[in-house]
């Protein structure tokens, strides 16, 4: 019982001991380096009209931000490059070779390539004249839909779009343009998905075929216990650097979208 009584004091000591180390040493690092305070206000009443503005910009970037990744996911070719990606390492039997950071890093800058003339329209058209102050938030966003839906109509199918005009019971639509974004943007992700598909379907041929080739050739061999896949994998590398497969495959994605 003492042995026990002088264990806990002394971490009581020591205890103590510490956490007035950890003041003293902020006390002085709060003199040496002052930390600047941050405050938020709000008030009843905006300074001008100036500041309203500048207020509903910062409200409107921060909602931008926010929807940044679906913006990024639903309505580019990220979609179908990052599935066709996806299905060629799993083709390629590499499990985790190339990483997802590099398929999701090699997507994104395939879909910056893709979009940038779509990009510099609504750049062109919206973003500069918005800041420009020349036009209001809602022409604004007027004005940068048109270009984003041409792209995203030029990907999908009508039978996708008649899907989603029937389930929701929408007006048919006498032209493109009268097509509504929310019956645009899911007929297009799953045209994506569809296209994507097909990609990922050719791909997978060539490396099935040789699978079974391998497989075939250890049966024949008597070769039970040894996994094709250990055989096939470095046929399939080396079929695939000979054709130069990176060349074909991210050449056949872009041009796939037709617009460049």
């Amino acid at each position: 019982m003492f042995r026990a009584s002088r264990r806990r004091i002394a971490g009581l000591l020591c205890l103590v001991l510490i956490s007035g180390v950890i003041l003293a040493v902020g006390d002085v690092g709060a003199e040496s380096f002052p930390v600047p305070s941050v405050s938020l206000q709000i008030s009843n009443t905006a300074k001008g009209a100036d500041q309203t503005a500048v207020v509903l910009q910062l409200l409107l970037l921060l909602t931008v931000l926010s929807l940044a990744p679906a913006i990024l996911i639903m309505l580019t070719s990220f979609t179908r490059i990052v599935v066709v990606l996806s299905l060629l390492r799993h083709a390629l039997g590499t499990q985790g070779m190339p990483p997802n950071q590099v398929i999701i890093g090699l997507s994104l800058f395939l879909t910056f390539f893709i979009m940038g003339p779509v990009w510099n329209q609504v750049n062109t058209q919206a973003v500069q004249p918005y800041f420009s102050k020349q036009i209001s938030t809602e022409k604004a966003i007027e004005m940068a839909t048109p270009p984003l839906r041409d792209f995203m109509l030029k990907q999908t199918r009508e039978k996708d779009i008649a899907l989603f005009i029937k389930v929701s019971n929408s007006k048919r639509p006498e032209k493109p343009s009268d097509v509504g974004m929310s019956v645009l943007v899911p007929a297009f992700v799953i045209s994506e998905l569809r296209t994507a598909f097909q990609i990922g379907f050719l791909i997978y041929l060539p490396f099935l075929v040789l699978d079974m080739v391998v497989a075939s050739v250890l049966l024949s061999m008597g070769m039970l216990m040894l996994p094709p896949i250990m055989v096939s994998l470095p046929f399939k590398l080396l079929l695939f650097v000979m054709v130069d497969g990176w060349y074909l495959i991210v050449g056949s994605l872009v041009q796939s979208f037709g617009q460049l």
